[in-house]
């Protein structure tokens, strides 16, 4: 399964890799901003894709998204991870397409169930 980590904190890069690490059939891509996750979407087949909101540059990830959700790659689920954690953020990046939205900071474990659960559907 393709897992496409969309933040531009390399830290949260880093967390999220090694986190699936953990499963070997897990292959882990790393993108910084949106304009490089729409590069790597438009390019390789992505299963599922946590994507952080609050990113440098003119794409965030409420862009990447909506791009995704209404376009030939739409079966890619998209997890939003962000700071933003009012009823009113997660209410709009629902609206935006997203499947999940998890609030930061969030347990790494969970990440993992999420992506185990989507896996199962394949």
């Amino acid at each position: 399964m393709k897992i496409l980590v969309v933040d531009d904190n390399i830290q949260m890069r880093t967390l999220l890799r090694i986190t699936f690490s953990t499963k070997p059939n897990y292959e882990v891509i790393q993108a910084e901003n949106g304009a490089d996750a729409l590069n790597i979407i438009r390019t390789q087949h992505i299963d599922i894709m946590f994507l952080d909101i609050m990113m440098p540059g003119d794409i965030d990830g409420l862009d990447v998204c909506e791009f995704v959700k209404t376009s030939e790659y739409k079966s890619c689920f998209i997890v939003l991870l962000s700071a933003k954690g009012q009823k009113a953020d997660i209410e709009l990046g629902l609206a935006m397409g997203a499947d999940r939205y998890l609030t930061k900071p969030f347990s790494p474990l969970v990440v993992l169930e999420l992506a185990e659960q989507f896996e199962s559907t394949l």
